[in-house]
């Protein structure tokens, strides 16, 4: 059963048979997949599992070397580049760092309301970063990076709360795709961030790879890769009961905290 949603609702990402190759080697391996409106879904699993190329699928950043991705009924290659831009929003642990003013920064997660500053300062909120923003020299007007005199240069884990804003920008969005979006954070603020993606996906779809279990166990349906191939899938408490490779990391870093 799953009780965040009605049992009659039909999923908005369908992924079918999914292979992805680079050269001769698969890095995603017949993969199928369904994801719901109102889902919290987390992808985990050992380096070079396939988590990342998965999310690229999803978002239309790769094409699949075979099989299909459909949103909302339509495979992505169908889909209109811009109207697809527009449905999903995208933060990589490759995150980008603009050499903007921090408002700007932040605003570049929805171009629709780029220099919309409450826009700016709410998106913030959720993400995090209001707080040292306020104690910037110029607050959402200080100008970030080193291209520019006086560009303010940021800790790690700053601009990696100015990249989260950005999703929060992304009201319009059906889907946000989320590669450790908090890798850089503390585990008090990734709780923190992970409820803010529980009350998103009210009316979104988060997707995300995580390896702190921690906030893992929140999402509505995990799955686990290995060598590109879905072992186990389930809630949290389904692979616990499952006690197979989940329950396994799980134990090992719950033990971690005792």
């Amino acid at each position: 059963t799953r009780p965040w949603r009605d049992s009659s609702a039909k999923p908005f990402v369908r992924i079918r048979n999914v292979t992805k190759k680079f050269g001769d080697v698969a890095a995603v391996d017949d993969v199928s997949l369904d994801i719901y409106k109102g889902e919290l879904f987390s992808i985990i699993g050992p380096n070079g599992a396939g988590k990342t190329t998965t999310l690229h699928c999803i978002s239309g950043r790769y094409r699949p070397t075979s099989g299909r991705v459909l949103l909302d009924g339509l495979p992505l290659d169908e889909w209109d580049a811009g109207a697809l831009h527009r449905r999903i929003g995208v933060i990589f642990q490759d995150f980008a760092r603009y050499q903007f003013v921090v408002g700007e920064n932040i605003g570049t997660g929805d171009v629709t309301a780029f220099d919309d500053d409450a826009r700016w300062k709410e998106a913030a909120q959720k993400g995090l970063a209001a707080p040292f923003i306020e104690e910037l020299p110029k607050g959402y007007a200080t100008q970030l990076g080193k291209w520019f005199d006086r560009g303010r240069e940021l800790s790690v884990g700053q601009w990696q709360k100015i990249a989260l804003s950005r999703a929060f920008m992304r009201k319009s969005a059906d889907i946000l795709v989320l590669d450790e979006p908090t890798a850089s954070m503390d585990a008090e603020a990734e709780l923190r961030i992970f409820d803010r993606f529980r009350e998103m996906t009210e009316s979104q779809i988060a997707v995300l790879i995580s390896h702190r279990f921690s906030t893992v166990r929140m999402a509505h349906q995990i799955v686990v890769l290995a060598g590109g191939h879905i072992i186990e899938r389930g809630t949290h408490d389904q692979l616990m009961t499952l006690d197979g490779i989940y329950a396994r990391l799980f134990s090992l870093q719950a033990a971690g905290y005792r």
